[in-house]
């Protein structure tokens, strides 16, 4: 027996049941990719023992999105002014064939603006969250977040860094990050019905969180008194021990309750170069 995809149109191409097309129209010759945002930061795997990444949550909003990549390095200053011009940008190498200057202080006002090189367009009833890089901060200068009805724009969007301090030269090298972008479905976050409610309101909640407390407060206890002991190599073996509880990253209570769903990575789609559909 055969199985059949069922399929849908989409912006005019066929898209398979149960998936998303996320288009991105390329409106001008340049070496501007769109990638899959890694799992990986260097300041995470510089901390001691690449603690950081022990940080389930930090890793899965570390890939929640693709990367726009520079395509060509340049420092940008800001003087301190309103007016446009009070910031400069200087590429650091001659354009090469398809490079384009992308950055410019367009707005005034501090603020460093990249014209992205793409109409991007999302299924009906689908955003385009344009954000910087998630858990990737940058000296001297803050990505600012942009929420753009790209099922139906017809224009492209432009990303946008505002500078924190004035004569702070600002280095954007070749394949850095300078967006992330993330489909977001139109009115959800309008469905959400917030409440603030004691947490003994919900019996079984409180018993949850309270094993989860005391499950805390005595790992957290056993690893103070791990990091006390006088022999070097018991001690490195406690901290091994109590270093890393992982009930979040395996998924279950403190008493041993599986979530139902439960996530420890993602594997985002890479953009394909296509041509006619």
């Amino acid at each position: 027996m055969t199985t059949v995809s069922k399929e849908r149109t989409q912006h005019g191409a066929k898209v398979e049941e149960g998936t998303h097309r996320l288009l991105a129209f390329r409106t001008s010759p340049s070496g501007v990719r769109l990638v899959p945002a890694p799992k990986a930061r260097a300041w995470m795997d510089a901390t001691t023992d690449r603690f950081a990444n022990r940080c389930l949550p930090l890793c899965m909003a570390n890939q929640a999105g693709w990367f726009v990549l520079n395509d060509r390095p340049f420092e940008a200053v800001w003087d301190g002014g309103e007016q446009k011009e009070a910031v400069r940008v200087e590429y650091l190498r001659a354009a090469r064939e398809g490079e384009s200057a992308l950055a410019a202080g367009h707005f005034g006002f501090g603020v460093l603006t990249f014209h992205v090189p793409y109409l991007v367009r999302t299924p009906p009833g689908y955003n385009l969250l344009a954000r910087g890089p998630a858990n990737l901060p940058k000296d001297g200068i803050f990505a600012l977040e942009g929420l753009v009805e790209t099922d139906w724009l017809v224009g492209s969007f432009t990303m946008n860094w505002k500078f924190t301090r004035p004569n702070h030269p600002v280095r954007f090298g070749e394949g850095e990050p300078i967006c992330m972008i993330a489909p977001q479905k139109r009115g959800e976050l309008e469905c959400f019905v917030p409440e603030v409610r004691n947490i003994n309101d919900d019996l079984e909640t409180a018993y949850d969180y309270w094993k989860w407390a005391e499950s805390r407060w005595k790992f957290l206890t056993a690893g103070q008194r791990a990091s006390a002991l006088e022999d070097e190599g018991e001690r490195e073996a406690a901290r091994r021990r109590y270093g890393w509880q992982k009930h979040y990253v395996k998924g279950t209570s403190p008493t041993g309750v599986s979530a139902g769903e439960h996530q420890t990575g993602m594997r985002l789609r890479p953009f394909e170069e296509k041509s006619g559909g």
